[in-house]
């Protein structure tokens, strides 16, 4: 249920309105907007005498809201929300390059990646310390130790670093990690999701391989149910029956997003699609979907590497990628 309070409502009346919902058992969310304040009634609703509320001469209108994702919803919160990250903003307007090898490989390869990376236009440095693989005989990643190496990567480039999380038992190595990834495999890991939501940290919340748009955003509302709002939406591809890539790129899923939630949204065209050929052009489709940012896999030797080599951009590739997309980004303002 969302209350929606009149433009002329003084600080005190919210307030006072506040601690009468509140004194309910109702948990409250307050969304302050241009025009408007929103308070997001989230509990056992069936309490509030609609009629009653709607009567008080500071509420504009009162109305339940259907779908089950509550502080996701656009409705709770009609605001884009902007999610600072360093010196870096994703979100509302704010565009961010993400780019960097699947695995962490070595300390050199890190660092090379990262000044490479930083000096074509990347803003956020990604990387992979802990690997989910299909194979349990393929490279698993470095660990902890791949933090580390990814934490020297920043001190020298200077950007924001993202690495995926597997499971709650290496929270505590994540304290300098400037977002934490959960990756397809675990979009519905509850667990960990409601662990995530008791941290201070952005999480880029991977869409799963076979999941839908609402159960997407019902993993981002196990982690806002805990108190962290500082979610990122990644849409990386959907298994379907084409086999000439490796995911299918559901750009689709950037609008509809942008129409129901208030949470920003990257695209991943590397695990979408698998090759290193077909990602600058969906990386250009997802800027001119209005994307909020974008993840590609950058690698200094992708024939090379340990991980998803054929799907990784050379550092001059990222260059000139990166110059589309803000051209792209340019043409639609």
């Amino acid at each position: 249920m969302i209350a929606v309070l009149k433009s002329d409502t003084t600080p005190q009346q919210k307030e006072h309105l506040l601690n009468w919902l509140k004194n309910m058992g109702l948990d409250v969310h307050v969304s302050e907007g241009k025009e408007k304040t929103i308070f997001g009634l989230i509990g056992d609703t069936s309490r509030v005498d609609m009629e009653l509320l709607n009567s008080l001469e500071i509420v504009s209108s009162v109305r339940r809201i259907s779908e089950p994702f509550k502080q996701a919803s656009r409705n709770f919160h009609p605001e884009d929300t902007v999610i600072p990250v360093g010196d870096v903003k994703i979100g509302g307007g704010h565009f961010a390059m993400i780019a960097g090898p699947c695995s962490v490989e070595s300390e050199e390869q890190i660092i090379e990646v990262a000044l490479a990376v930083k000096q074509g236009g990347a803003n956020i440095l990604r990387g992979g310390a802990f690997k989910p693989r299909t194979s349990p005989y393929a490279f698993q990643g470095l660990k902890d130790v791949g933090i580390q190496m990814l934490l020297e990567a920043k001190k020298a480039s200077g950007l924001p670093i993202i690495t995926e999380i597997m499971n709650v038992r290496s929270l505590d190595l994540f304290q300098d990690v400037d977002i934490i990834q959960v990756g397809a495999r675990n979009m519905q890991n509850f667990d960990l999701l409601q662990e995530l939501g008791k941290t201070d940290k952005p999480i880029l919340l991977k869409r799963g391989l076979a999941n839908t748009l609402q159960e997407l955003l019902m993993s981002a509302e196990y982690i806002m149910s805990e108190g962290n709002e500082q979610i990122i939406l990644c849409e990386r591809g959907i298994r379907t029956y084409e086999h000439y890539t490796r995911n299918t790129l559901d750009l689709s899923a950037v609008p509809v997003l942008h129409e129901i939630t208030h949470l920003p949204v990257v695209v991943d065209p590397s695990h979408a699609t698998g090759r290193a050929s077909l990602v600058p052009s969906m990386a250009v489709a997802a800027a001119a979907s209005e994307a909020d940012g974008i993840m590609v896999e950058v690698h200094n030797n992708p024939s090379r590497a340990l991980c998803d080599g054929a799907q990784s951009l050379t550092p001059a590739q990222f260059s000139a990628l990166n110059e589309k997309v803000r051209r792209v980004r340019e043409a639609i303002r």
